[in-house]
């Protein structure tokens, strides 16, 4: 059942995006040009952004009560992430949908050319984002069941909470904290409020599992393409006759090309990708922070606890996968141009090497994703942003001491 559900997911006009772009259009974030957009989908975009605002209006009124605050503020930060990536995607959805036909093309007329170093490549990269894409939804499909389930597992496991509940003394455990304009802790109201926040965290999660699968399989193309072209440039005389001079050029050309593109999109794909990170990077150093504080404050429960713990490591390991990815592609960046080196470009004539020389100084361009104008998407900003984190959680502690 599975591996029918997962071949029919595969597309041959999409060889790598065929997955993502299937869940991009499932949750309304992307419409193919031809198709058009239903109105249900700008409605549930509306109501994503109303639980947001009902967040915000719940911190308000409870600013004066740290535990609760800080409860609420773990997961309004989250929404406020989702709220970004949907808006961006869909306001700047012409310049998505110019990467995914750049991708999708090339791809297809490579794999059309039939060179095995080439197709090994491409089918290798494939498979991986396959993988990072089916592991990245398992997780936030675990944090997203952690956190609807938590409640109703603290309630199960307190005799005493649930007593309290019986009397009146305390309310009905919530999945998170969130403004309603009626009484959401008993009857109806509590009911109407458990479903619709529920559903909305799941759909908040589809979001972010998708966005976010995007952003990594597009990384892991850019760090194929760029080790496809220094393969490429190393084969550049492997089959050319000394005094075949022009179709050696002609293969040089081609790997300009390739290369002007790769920067092209590359810098495309940032513009987008840069503002978002940049306010989930600051949002995540203070969820981290928030969370463990909630963690090593006392009163909070075991269950507590746990769906804390698994929600910080989830965090975690998103910034880990972008910044890991990230510091891929500027490592295949800096490789490229050894490629050039590697070729027989020593036996060829004078006018040949100036052609080479040409290329191996445009191949220094290094590619580099970032977070914002301040910094880099890499494994140091990612050890940064913990010590951060760590900083913040420190000084917030010894505050209260």
């Amino acid at each position: 059942m599975l591996g029918k559900f997962l071949s029919n997911l595969e597309n041959d006009d999409n060889p790598l995006l065929s997955p993502t772009l299937w869940g991009l259009q499932k949750n309304g974030m992307w419409q193919p040009k031809n198709v058009a957009k239903p109105k249900l989908v700008y409605a549930i975009h509306f109501a994503l952004a109303l639980f947001l605002v009902s967040q915000y209006i719940e911190l308000y009124r409870i600013r004066s009560d740290k535990d609760l605050a800080l409860r609420n503020v773990s997961t309004t930060m989250l929404s406020a992430v989702c709220c970004i990536k949907v808006a961006t995607f869909v306001a700047w959805q012409k310049d998505w949908n110019s990467i995914f036909e750049y991708v999708s093309k090339l791809e297809k007329r490579q794999l059309s050319q039939k060179d095995k170093v080439t197709d090994a490549i491409i089918g290798g990269y494939i498979k991986y984002s396959r993988r990072l894409m089916f592991f990245y939804w398992a997780l936030v499909a675990a944090t997203i069941t952690t956190i609807c389930v938590a409640p109703l597992v603290g309630f199960l496991s307190s005799a005493e909470y649930r007593e309290r509940i019986r009397n009146g003394t305390a309310p009905y455990p919530e999945s998170v904290s969130a403004w309603m304009p009626f009484d959401r802790t008993r009857g109806l109201g509590y009911w109407v409020t458990i479903i619709s926040h529920n559903s909305i965290m799941c759909y908040g999660a589809t979001i972010v599992a998708n966005y976010d699968g995007n952003a990594m399989v597009l990384m892991t193309f850019f760090a194929g393409q760029l080790k496809i072209l220094k393969e490429n440039c190393s084969r550049l005389f492997d089959d050319e006759e000394e005094t075949n001079c022009e179709d050696a050029i002609k293969k040089i050309r081609d790997c300009h090309y390739h290369h002007q593109l790769l920067i092209k999109y590359t810098k495309v794909f940032n513009g987008l990708l840069s503002p978002v990170m940049f306010t989930y990077v600051i949002i995540c150093s203070l969820m981290i922070c928030a969370s463990a504080i909630q963690i090593t404050k006392g009163g909070t429960t075991t269950v507590q606890r746990i769906w804390i713990s698994e929600y910080v490591i989830a965090l975690i390991a998103q910034l880990f996968l972008y910044c890991w990815h990230s510091s891929e592609v500027l490592a295949r960046s800096d490789e490229v141009e050894d490629g050039v080196y590697a070729s027989a470009w020593w036996s060829r004539s004078i006018r040949v090497r100036r052609c080479v020389l040409l290329l191996a100084g445009q191949l220094r361009t290094s590619v580099v994703f970032t977070a914002g104008p301040f910094t880099e998407m890499t494994l140091p900003t990612f050890v940064a942003i913990l010590k951060a984190s760590y900083s913040y959680y420190t000084l917030l502690v010894n505050k209260d001491d």
